[in-house]
């Protein structure tokens, strides 16, 4: 069974959307009130929606489902974040048989993945 739904919690939905839109090319659109709907290819993937509650701290560690996609080119990905304004947290790493990972926070401090496989 693979994953049916993820959501990203945002102080600013709008920024949020704009960086995955970018990022992965990912179509964002209202689905609600304070929702936004996250499709590719058709498919609906998940949702951004408003933080409730505290955002994390910089330096916390993980507090939550940490999502991670698949993309063509690890460095042309990690080089895109970065002109986005998100920045990496643990550094590019290669596990045999896999590919190559690591982990970037996004603009609104959420910890995702990303993963160019073998």
């Amino acid at each position: 069974m693979g994953i049916a739904h993820f959501e990203i919690h945002a102080d600013d939905p709008g920024r949020a959307a704009r960086f995955y839109g970018d990022l992965f090319g990912w179509s964002v659109q209202a689905f609600g009130p304070d929702y936004l709907e996250i499709s590719s290819g058709g498919q609906s993937l998940g949702g951004i929606v408003k933080r409730r509650g505290q955002k994390p701290s910089e330096d916390a560690p993980v507090n939550g489902y940490v999502c991670t996609t698949l993309v063509e080119s690890y460095d042309e990905a990690a080089g895109k974040i970065a002109g986005l304004g998100g920045h990496n947290v643990v550094e590019k790493s290669h596990l045999p048989g896999v590919g190559h990972y690591g982990y970037f926070k996004d603009t609104e401090g959420n910890i995702f993945g990303i993963l160019q496989g073998e």
